[in-house]
């Protein structure tokens, strides 16, 4: 009866995942990408510099400086926010799902994660500003934010804002699932490596997943403040000892690089090049010819990491969206670069076939490198990299209850809050031995289901984010106009008070 019933909803997701992510969402993201970019004058290219100016280096300058608190409003810095959308969004899919993507679509596959990213970029800066403006506040003076509040405050539908916020719910389930499924399976294979038998193999993943859940758990019951601490810890480190592990092994075969960008450029205009490189890495999902496990790279378009911006104490959503142009130029165009280009430059692609595993793949280019050092520190990286994105999912989803369930008074909305969050560190610990294949499946249904809403909403509103855009932009040449920080009046006026006291805002 069991089978039967696996059976049955593997073969409903099947059809619905067909639907979902058929051409007309591909075509949706790719042009929502292009509108955005062409009414805000191609931001990404024009103001990249600014990005870096007013993400990265303030953050570096204000390292170790005291925040003052009025009271008012219980927020994170913009670093926490950023790191939390970042862990969020680097994860399995970097390392894991772009050896899927060569593996499936050829090399040429990278040349379309570029482009597609080029245009996630702005598309992100567009959530991150829509979902500062309006983001709402809490009787605690907690912000929240996300594609559900611009869709039923800007867009005024209500309805779809609900419906997004369900998807998100079990989108944030689903993301947890795979990820947890990632790191015991990367674990288990390691420990068959290192025993020479895969005779425990089910008893490690049991023994991973509680021991996951359990940290998990430890970590979500903290709230936002709790997960931005951690996720502002670990994001620096784990991205800084996989960039210096590739750069090694790409420097070890640096004669090949040439090759490398060659075959990328060359291949890139086949029929499964596009489809892995567009269908696989912009939209963060599990899309056509075996991509799909672990293809969970920028999540431009899906409406996530703007939950964690919105939590940031930044007043300007201009400045907010400047770090998701960066969030998605470092989560793309270094680290999942890097992965490829350690992939080509170690393997022969002659060698390669779509039917090897994208996992032991990813395993092997750095034991081929590394060696048995190589094994353990991809023991070591990869769950790092999937236990922060569950972290990060478990607060997308904890927003989604929150935007769902907020008709009911405060004191009751925490309690499917915190049913939410028992039943999330739970399906931690189950996901780590269920057979991964229909978690992953219906994980890339939800993922896609999320983004739709988003879209048609980002498309929308596209004329407003062009016109925040440029009214931050002549404030800062000097122009006297009203500051354009959130969609209500008594909020706007507030933050507008904060920056001119600079009590908030980073200068």
């Amino acid at each position: 009866m069991w089978e039967n019933f696996v059976k049955t909803v593997e073969d409903v997701n099947g059809v619905l995942n067909s639907y979902v992510w058929g051409w007309p969402t591909i075509i949706l993201i790719l042009g929502t990408g292009l509108l955005l970019t062409v009414r805000t004058r191609f931001l990404q290219v024009r103001k990249f510099g600014e990005s870096l100016n007013t993400t990265i280096v303030p953050t570096i300058k204000s390292l170790g400086r005291k925040k003052q608190a009025d009271g008012r409003v219980r927020s994170i810095s913009q670093f926490e926010a950023f790191s939390t959308a970042i862990s969020g969004t680097v994860g399995t899919g970097n390392i894991i799902g772009v050896v899927a993507a060569i593996l499936s679509g050829g090399p040429g596959a990278v040349l379309w994660m570029w482009i597609s990213a080029f245009f996630g970029m702005v598309t992100n800066y567009a959530e991150n500003v829509l979902g500062l403006y309006f983001r709402k506040r809490d009787s605690k003076g907690n912000l929240s934010g996300g594609a559900f509040y611009y869709i039923a405050y800007g867009l005024k539908w209500k309805w779809l804002a609900y419906l997004a916020s369900i998807f998100c719910i079990f989108a944030a389930i689903g993301m947890s699932g795979v990820q947890t499924n990632k790191i015991s399976g990367s674990l288990a294979e390691a420990f068959s490596r290192m025993t020479g038998s895969d005779e425990h193999t089910e008893l490690v993943k049991l023994i991973v997943g509680v021991i996951v859940a359990v940290v998990a758990g430890f970590i979500i019951i903290g709230g936002i403040k709790r997960i931005g601490k951690v996720a502002s810890m670990l994001v620096p480190f784990m991205s800084l000892l996989f960039i210096v592990l590739a750069l090694i092994a790409i420097g070890t075969h640096y004669y090949r690089i040439p090759e490398a960008f060659a075959l990328i450029f060359s291949k890139a205009f086949n029929f499964n090049a596009v489809g892995g490189g567009i269908l696989g890495f912009t939209f963060a999902t599990v899309i056509k010819k075996g991509m799909a496990r672990g293809v969970f790279s920028n999540e431009a378009g899906l409406g996530s990491s703007v939950i964690a911006h919105s939590a940031s104490e930044t007043r300007e959503p201009v400045k907010q969206g400047l770090w998701g142009v960066f969030e998605i130029f470092f989560d793309t165009f270094v680290i999942c670069t890097l992965t490829a280009l350690m992939f080509l430059t170690t393997y022969d692609v002659n060698t390669l076939s779509p039917d090897m595993e994208d996992s032991v793949m990813s395993m092997s280019v750095f034991s081929t490198n590394f060696g048995a050092f190589g094994t353990a520190t991809f023991s070591i990286i990869l769950p790092l990299f999937a236990f922060t994105t569950i972290i990060a999912w478990s607060y997308y989803g904890e927003k989604g209850v929150e935007f769902f369930f907020g008709f009911m008074q405060e004191k009751n909305r925490r309690i499917p809050v915190t049913i939410f969050k028992v039943l999330y560190v739970a399906l931690i610990a189950v996901s780590a031995t269920i057979h991964s294949g229909l978690v992953w499946d219906i994980s890339d249904t939800f993922n896609g289901l999320m983004a739709l809403p988003n879209l048609i909403c980002l498309v929308a509103l596209s004329g407003l984010v062009a016109k925040i855009t440029k009214n931050y932009f002549d404030r800062k040449k000097g122009v006297k106009v009203e500051p354009m920080l959130s969609a209500y009046p008594d909020m706007n006026e507030e933050f507008k008070q904060d920056i001119m006291s600079g009590d908030r805002e980073m200068q």
